[in-house]
């Protein structure tokens, strides 16, 4: 369970600060005007709404040190229990924080990887903020649309660790003729490891006898990659 942030005396808010405020400057008419002009406090004020919206923002940041990413990986618990926020906006900015993930999903028209950065692009920005490793597979037709993205792992990412039928999986139940694996690594650092190479090195000769292609291998970073199949590990 998620420690509890717990204050003993509620903050003392005075006048509401909204209620200082002229409308131009208000959250809600920002985001109308412009969102991407909007400061962190800004747009996590407009989710919240109330009269206590922009204390309550301010509060959220604070706790959080100021890091929106800490918030989405917080258990809904966690940030209800700071003071005025409650369970149900809890939710609704767990909602909204996971809603901006969707955009780094492939749209109805089905995407067409014709290169490792095509590839990284549509899984590299949610991976990147993952604290624990995880594996997914992008699941391809004969022609290198995107059919889905399925994550089948987290944990540590290690040829001992790894059933290399579990990542195969997805891509038998779709009847997927390709796939690209990609996994991250939480410290930042995309170098791939010789774990990566062994892995990378199992699951090609298994697509083989499976008649599955396994196109790549990329290992997601700090808003960086790296293509296994560039580099010729476990390609060979």
């Amino acid at each position: 369970m998620p420690t509890q942030v717990l204050l003993q005396d509620p903050p003392a808010y005075s006048q509401p600060k909204i209620k200082t405020l002229p409308r131009r400057d208000q959250p809600a008419y920002r985001v109308t005007a412009n969102p991407t002009a909007c400061s962190l406090a800004e747009l996590l004020a407009a989710v919240v709404g109330g009269t206590q919206q922009i204390e309550i923002a301010e509060g959220l940041l604070a706790r959080f040190g100021g890091d929106v990413r800490r918030i989405y990986h917080a258990h809904v618990a966690e940030i209800a229990s700071v003071y005025g926020v409650g369970q149900n906006t809890a939710v609704r900015i767990k909602a909204a924080l996971s809603l901006g993930m969707k955009l780094q999903e492939p749209a109805d028209e089905r995407t067409t990887i014709n290169s490792p950065a095509d590839a990284a692009a549509l899984v590299m920005h949610e991976m990147s903020l993952l604290q624990q490793e995880y594996l997914k597979v992008i699941l391809l037709d004969r022609r290198n649309h995107v059919l889905d993205i399925v994550e089948v792992y987290h944990g540590s990412v290690n040829s001992s660790q790894v059933r290399i039928a579990e990542i195969f999986k997805p891509a038998i139940q779709r009847m997927s003729p390709a796939l690209i694996c990609c996994h991250n690594h939480p410290s930042g650092d995309c170098t791939p490891s010789p774990d990566d190479v062994a892995v990378t090195r199992a699951m090609v000769q298994a697509g083989k006898l499976l008649d599955i292609d396994v196109l790549d291998h990329l290992v997601i970073g700090n808003n960086r990659f790296v293509s296994l199949k560039e580099r010729g590990l476990g390609f060979s």
